[in-house]
């Protein structure tokens, strides 16, 4: 149930179930079943029901030819995931999208922050300028997006008069992109660079290069065998992306003067700070919206009219007694909050992390202990591990009030930031430096969506990242 704490002492050791099967041909049927005969979700499950626990060995994506190995040890629930996030046990050097390491091309040639081991001494420079950056620039967080998020609401209102219908991800792609170049460029559009009104396109490409050995594009004129050769075989190469990547570094080099000079006074170098940050804002930050932002919407969507009734008037409330949308009205919020962190439990924006053990781990679910042996891969499944029936009441399901008063005590098993929510990020950790961010934008575009609308009605769908999220209707807020 939900008060259920983590710890159980005494557990009895076991072995670790599962198998590789044949080598390099138990690889390749396992990618199979993760893209074409099972998909992710029913891939890890399937396996967690087949052995009866919740760590299991098996291969995983992309495996041959794209990772030197695809032997892990599975973690998917909430008890063991965050041997995950234990850096004086787990190396995660080299590994941020998965088993593999894209090219160093797509980051101008340098080993980027999220690639860096903790132990290096460049990830305790690199970050904590990621993280005094967004510290000095706190200020500007709420400002920047209002103006982003207005620009997209009349966007969405067009088109649905328009149309009867209104597409909502390209749209929150653009609030996506612009709130976080205006965030970093010193406040400047990036229509006006020379990235002109391409930007997200060109993100998305870049990232799609990148992760391609773990997307399936779901075409049915495509057989699978070849899908599975152009994108899970070999790394797509930088060379495809490389013209409107330069556009797109370009824009960033010639508008962030003020955190190129400081990264200068750390002894970084101007091109690697700006790679750096390009990977921050593209991959990380916008990357993650991509996906949060259209859940969010969908999770409160499909909720109906009684949770819009609900977050209209507390919105409207805490606003019109603070006198505006800030920082302390926002923070008297509870039900915001709370839907904001149920979204990303349910959906957590990346749902694989894997590590190195740098040493024997022992390891423990629910029901007993695990010996995890150096130089292991440990792959965790993260939308499975943050639906544990044992930790999470119904977890399967969407519940607004999941963490509000009591329910905080819930939030330590929220892992989306690669870390405990109730952890914050450091220079000695791979915690999201932005994590704290991404949750005050999710609550701030609950917060001014129903600052504007009663209610609506949406569709949606799946995606390669994320859902499909279309309205088909809006009621305007009631005076």
């Amino acid at each position: 149930m939900d008060t259920k704490e983590s710890s159980i002492p005494n557990l009895p050791m076991k072995e670790i179930p599962g198998d590789y099967g044949v080598p390099f041909l138990g690889a390749i049927k396992d990618r199979y079943d993760f893209h074409y005969n099972q998909g992710a979700d029913e891939f890890f499950r399937s396996r967690m029901e087949k052995h009866d626990s919740t760590i299991f060995r098996t291969n995983v994506p992309p495996g041959p030819f794209n990772a030197r190995n695809s032997k892990v040890v599975v973690l998917v629930d909430a008890v063991s995931y965050p041997i995950l996030f234990d850096n004086s046990q787990v190396d995660k050097e080299n590994y941020f999208e998965g088993t593999f390491m894209s090219s160093p091309s797509f980051n101008g040639g340098y080993k980027v922050c999220g690639f860096l081991g903790t132990t290096d001494p460049k990830h305790t420079t690199l970050k904590g300028l990621f993280l005094s950056t967004l510290t000095r620039l706190h200020d500007k967080f709420i400002p920047i997006f209002t103006t982003s998020i207005t620009q997209m609401f009349t966007s969405l209102e067009k088109e649905l008069s328009e149309k009867g219908t209104s597409y909502f991800n390209p749209m929150s792609d653009n609030l996506s992109f612009e709130f976080l170049f205006r965030l970093f460029c010193e406040g400047k559009n990036p229509v006006d660079t020379s990235v002109g009104t391409n930007g997200p396109k060109i993100v998305d490409k870049w990232v799609f290069l990148q992760l391609a050995p773990l997307i399936s594009l779901g075409l049915k004129f495509v057989p699978n065998f070849l899908e599975d050769l152009v994108l899970h075989t070999f790394p797509l190469p930088y060379f495809l992306v490389k013209g409107d990547h330069q556009k797109l570094y370009n824009a960033f080099y010639n508008s962030m003067k003020d955190i190129l000079d400081e990264a200068e006074k750390l002894g970084v170098k101007r091109e690697e700070a700006c790679h750096n940050f390009i990977f921050l804002a593209g991959f990380n930050s916008y990357g993650g919206m991509k996906v949060f932002f259209p859940s969010l919407i969908k999770w409160i969507g499909t909720s109906g009219p009684s949770l819009h009734t609900r977050l209209v008037k507390e919105i409207r409330t805490a606003v019109k007694e603070a006198g505006g949308v800030t920082l302390s009205a926002i923070d008297k919020m509870p039900l915001v909050k709370s839907v904001v962190y149920e979204t990303l439990r349910m959906d957590p924006p990346v749902p694989f992390q894997t590590v190195k053990a740098r040493k024997n781990i022992i390891v423990s679910n629910h029901e007993a202990s695990f010996l995890i042996k150096k130089d292991e891969l440990i792959f965790g499944y993260q939308p499975l591990a943050t639906k544990d029936s044992k930790v999470f009441k119904n977890g399967e399901e969407f519940n607004p009030d999941r963490f509000v008063g009591y329910g905080e005590k819930l939030l330590k098993y929220v892992y989306w930031s690669n870390g405990k929510e109730t952890d914050n990020p450091t220079v000695n950790d791979k915690q999201c430096p932005g994590k704290d961010l991404i949750v005050l934008l999710g609550r701030l575009l609950v917060v001014e969506f129903f600052r504007r609308y009663d209610t609506f009605e949406i569709e949606f769908g799946k995606l390669l990242l994320g859902s499909k999220v279309t309205f088909k209707s809006l009621t305007k807020a009631t005076p």
